[in-house]
């Protein structure tokens, strides 16, 4: 069972600016938490127990987030605020460990997942990028605790994947994979992948998500990658060399995602959670029909 999580959160959010211009892009909000936290009670509800942040002399921040704030408790108990104090106390159990460690110079994915090894040690793990939210909205368990569940029983690395329209994949990594297309909630062997090809050229409709299971394997693959693309150690050429040596596997995901590294995608990330929120939903909802109304 896999109960460590590695969240690079080092990068500099280019994408998000001008808003992440002195504001971790991983503490932006959407509704009421951070994105951050979203993408770690998504590991909790999977079971995990220990994650490992990768972070940045500039997003102290993050840390602080998720840390115990003795002066702000003291006031909100003082004050009778005790669904605020709740809130602030919980969110993450007590039983979950937050660690960060330092990636110092910003050298690509792979470089800041080699970054965690010495806390993950000998243990397969989880990788979540922050900016993705998987949302798992109507569904018994989430995506994360399914390709869980799909490692345990291979015991090959798993990669969440998508399909989205044929004539976007040159926008995504796409796999090929040995055989059928899974249905959603089921993994099935891959045989490559493609970064952003040509619409003609990819091999499947299915593109690769934010979500990694792997095998502390991947390390010694890891160190011994050579910069790729932007000069940064590439996570997927260490993929494809594990893919080669032990095999690797697809999991379809069941549940939606948004990309809240993107502004649009934020949007729909704000717009999709508030419209359900306990406390704010109703209100919400209201105006957006109100919104709409006025056209």
């Amino acid at each position: 069972m896999i109960k460590k999580a590695v969240l690079p959160v080092a990068g500099l959010g280019t994408r998000c600016l001008p808003a992440s211009k002195a504001i971790p892009k991983e503490m932006i909000t959407i509704v009421d938490k951070p994105v951050i936290q979203y993408v770690v009670e998504e590991a909790v509800a999977a079971g995990i127990k220990e994650i490992v942040l990768v972070t940045h002399s500039s997003k102290s921040a993050i840390e602080n987030h998720f840390d115990k704030n003795f002066e702000l408790e003291s006031m909100l108990e003082a004050k009778g605020k005790d669904e605020l104090l709740a809130e602030v106390r919980n969110i993450v159990p007590d039983d979950v460990s937050i660690i960060a460690v330092r990636q110092p110079v910003a050298l690509g994915l792979g470089h800041a997942v080699l970054c965690a090894q010495s806390v993950i040690g000998d243990d397969p793990f989880a990788v979540l990028l922050p900016d993705v939210l998987v949302d798992a909205e109507g569904l018994p368990e989430n995506d994360l605790a399914g390709m869980i569940r799909a490692f345990d029983k291979s015991g090959q690395a798993q990669i969440m994947v998508e399909n989205v329209p044929h004539e976007l994949t040159y926008k995504y990594g796409i796999v090929a994979l040995d055989g059928e297309t899974p249905a959603p909630g089921v993994s099935a062997p891959l045989s490559g992948m493609v970064e952003k090809p040509k619409v003609e050229e990819a091999p499947s409709s299915l593109a690769v998500i934010g979500r990694y299971l792997l095998p502390a394997a991947i390390f010694p693959l890891l160190a011994e990658t050579s910069p790729g693309a932007g000069n940064e150690i590439q996570l997927t050429d260490a993929l494809e060399t594990l893919r080669q040596q032990q095999g690797a596997e697809a999991y379809r995901m069941r549940g939606k995602t948004y990309d809240c590294g993107h502004q649009l995608g934020y949007l729909e990330a704000t717009l999709a959670l508030a419209k359900r929120h306990p406390q704010h939903g109703e209100g919400f909802r209201a105006l957006l029909s109100r919104y709409a109304d006025e056209g």
